[in-house]
């Protein structure tokens, strides 16, 4: 696949998604790296069920230590491994409060140095919390990457190095969003609908299917893809890119 290509394609993907979110709920960086930390093999609405009490109670390092391991699970039972994550919650906070002064880093290595934080997490954060120009690349991505032939790869990692390598800079803030959405809706593992994609005759996927395939709400899955990133915004609140790690409220 050519620049001008890519090009098009996420000029296609922000024409009809000018401001993409995570659709993970959170209301400060804190609160994010928690979100992401439970999602993993766990999908967001999972996520934002438990935390929507979570953080009414906890959303801070000091509070989530008072609260402690028992009490967590008892807000995260419903996630898989809830176990495991809560113990790396406990951990990750007593961190952040003793090294950081109750606040999450913006810097990778210190990140990836946190109980249950891999590269895919920090990466999220970064981009999400602070404004980096990275790419995690869940299931989606790697999906959407290799069938489109935007960036193929073996690992997750490969199509990370490759997209920031291939994606124009003007999009590179927004490209995690856009394939998450693109994948999460449109270009979906078991039945693509490649009749409804805004980018079809960009794309290098050679068994494309030509029926449309309607979401349940009967809209289309380029309505699904703006009407999810849309509730999304309405749900969280904007941290500001600053280039000092912002501190969560006590």
């Amino acid at each position: 696949m050519n620049k001008e290509k890519r090009h098009e394609i996420f000029r296609r993907l922000q024409a009809i998604n000018p401001k993409p979110t995570t659709e993970l709920e959170y209301s400060n960086p804190f609160e994010l790296l928690v979100a992401v930390i439970l999602s993993a093999q766990a999908t967001d609405v999972g996520v934002n069920k438990a935390t929507r009490r979570l953080f009414k109670v906890a959303n801070t390092p000091k509070k989530l230590l008072a609260l402690g391991e028992d009490g967590l699970k008892e807000y995260i039972k419903t996630i898989g491994l809830f176990n495991t994550k809560a113990k790396n919650l406990i951990k990750t906070a007593r961190i952040l409060e003793e090294k950081y002064n109750g606040e999450v880093p913006r810097d990778r290595d210190a990140l990836e140095s946190l109980p249950g934080v891999g590269r895919k997490t920090a990466n999220v954060v970064l981009n999400t919390a602070f404004g980096e120009p990275t790419i995690a690349v869940d299931t989606h991505i790697f999906r959407v990457s290799n069938r489109t032939g935007l960036a193929k790869g073996k690992t997750p990692l490969a199509v990370e190095k490759k997209l920031l390598k291939v994606v124009p800079e003007k999009f590179k803030k927004d490209a995690h969003h856009w394939l998450i959405l693109h994948g999460r809706y449109v270009c979906k593992a078991r039945t693509p609908n490649c009749a409804e994609c805004v980018i079809r005759d960009l794309c290098d996927y050679k068994e494309k299917t030509d029926q449309p395939k309607r979401n349940t709400s009967g809209s289309s899955n380029k309505t699904a893809v703006s009407d999810a990133s849309q509730n999304a915004k309405k749900k969280n609140t904007t941290t500001k890119n600053t280039s000092k790690p912002v501190k969560t409220p006590d």
